[in-house]
């Protein structure tokens, strides 16, 4: 084979390793971006999950006013459960209920009951004027919040029936500071219930949708 050819070959060989040699070197890069692992973000609104006591971590998210009953009687169950099968006490267990959607009424107290009941629960007959779940003989809620159970409740729902309890040309925001000053026990606001739920999860908490 004639000198210059030789030469004009093992030049191309060489810049054929070089550019193979550049690709592999470029795909750990690659891959190692793709496969780091998830870290959640977290934020100072959320603190409160994580200073939540507890080991087993449930948050129960209730969407209809048929699922509060539901969710008093799931969380119980966590409770006693817990103890009767693994001797679990009720310090090392975590439990947040979250009130959001058509739920979210039932997070505030008999003041908000006595004055819109008829507007939270319209088929309710005689008008209900005290939460149903937190009042009386059924004091389920206050309960709960004894027994270390935290209650979220939907902002943005909860804005929404601020609308509706002040009426056309009505105080909204009046009525809203109203509201929030008159949670259940252990009753929180939060931005939106779904993020609330979401960022639970972030803190550890393990879902359970109640309906």
């Amino acid at each position: 084979m004639p000198k210059q050819f030789r030469e004009r070959r093992t030049l191309i060989t060489g810049l054929g390793a070089v550019a193979t040699a550049a690709a592999i070197n470029a795909r750990p890069a690659q891959a190692q971006d793709s496969s780091a692992p998830f870290t959640p973000t977290l934020h100072p609104l959320d603190a409160w999950m994580s200073a939540m006591p507890g080991q087993y971590r449930v948050v129960l998210d209730v969407t209809s006013p048929e699922g509060v009953p539901d969710a008093i009687r799931f969380a119980g169950n966590i409770f006693n459960g817990s103890k009767n099968g693994y001797d679990i006490e009720e310090s090392g267990l975590a439990v947040i209920v979250c009130l959001r959607h058509a739920a979210t009424g039932y997070g505030y107290g008999d003041a908000i009951w006595a004055k819109y009941g008829k507007v939270i629960d319209a088929n309710a007959t005689p008008a209900p004027t005290a939460n149903p779940y937190n009042s009386g003989d059924r004091l389920q809620l206050s309960g709960l919040a004894k027994r270390g159970v935290q209650f979220m409740v939907c902002g943005t729902a909860s804005r929404g029936l601020s609308n509706r309890f002040a009426g056309q040309g009505g105080d909204a925001e009046a009525v809203y500071k109203e509201m929030t000053a008159n949670l259940i026990p252990s009753g929180r606001i939060v931005a939106a219930g779904v993020v609330g739920v979401t960022h639970a999860q972030d803190h550890g908490f393990r879902l359970l949708h109640v309906g």
